[in-house]
């Protein structure tokens, strides 16, 4: 059995695959360690620890070498993301994962989301889907769609969007499909219902996953949430060190992380030093 074949296998357990997101080779293999079956890789996490801006389009080449080592080195199987491709052409999108393929990584998570919060027209994300699916047969194709994440559709139009798009996407060979943000028993169950592929949702602390198998869902991913508790725990034992006032409890928000990295240039010295 390939990894692209057993990682496609955990998709169709009873019990909804849970895929943790890591930002980097320690924490991929900490989570093999504790057991999970298969690891993500988080673009927030990745991007931030590169010193980059999620959702911007610049983390081609570390999402890249990120998903080389971490195949490599991980006995379970590895899906990277991709964010939208790095590129509105289906074939160099087809190109980068034929690389990751070539490297042993098992699936891709592709989403329809672009740098400055608009949706990729749907017919166009048909086509990178499609183009990636016949260059890398194998490559599991989690295709996300950011209806829900990035709210550019009224409500009431929200779950018809969804699933316009999950059926084209689906129908373009992708294996799989991912909503962040979708939630609510009615309209997960109604995308599970329609979407004829196993359905990604994004996890939510206190949301057993009984109640979200019942609903059809098939994998939750943590998405930057992991990454987030981190260092909001490395804020809290920096601040314990200094005898400083508690740091808020949780995670680090996924705005703030944003914030940090757009406020701080490149280079914060203007003689050039380190």
């Amino acid at each position: 059995m390939t990894e692209h074949q057993e990682f496609a296998g955990l998709h169709y357990c009873q019990r909804p695959l849970v895929l943790p997101n890591a930002w980097d080779v320690a924490s991929a293999l900490l989570l093999q360690e504790a057991g999970f079956a298969a690891v993500a890789t988080t673009s927030l996490g990745v991007n931030a620890a590169a010193g980059l801006a999620d959702a911007s389009g610049a983390g081609r080449d570390v999402a890249l070498d990120l998903g080389r080592t971490l195949a490599g080195r991980l006995r379970v199987p590895v899906t990277v993301d991709v964010e939208g491709g790095y590129s509105d052409d289906p074939a160099a999108v087809a190109a980068l994962a034929g690389q990751l393929a070539d490297a042993g990584v098992a699936g891709i998570n592709l989403e329809d989301g672009l740098p400055g919060g608009a949706l990729r027209p749907a017919g166009q994300q048909v086509a990178v889907i499609a183009a990636v699916v016949a260059t890398v047969p194998g490559l599991f194709v989690n295709a996300r769609t950011d209806t829900y994440w990035l709210r550019t559709t009224a409500p009431a139009q929200r779950l018809g969007e969804t699933l316009r798009r999950v059926e084209a996407y689906r129908d373009a060979g992708a294996h799989g499909v991912f909503v962040p943000g979708l939630t609510g028993r009615a309209d997960t169950a109604a995308v599970a219902a329609r979407a004829g592929v196993p359905l990604n949702v994004l996890w939510q602390p206190g949301v057993p996953l009984a109640d979200l198998a019942d609903a059809g869902v098939a994998r939750v991913s943590t998405g930057s949430a992991l990454y987030r508790a981190a260092l909001g725990a490395a804020l809290r034992s920096a601040a314990e060190a200094r005898e400083a006032p508690d740091q808020p409890p949780g995670p680090v928000s996924y705005d703030e992380v944003q914030r940090v990295l757009a406020a701080a240039p490149e280079s914060a010295r203007e003689d050039g030093r380190p």
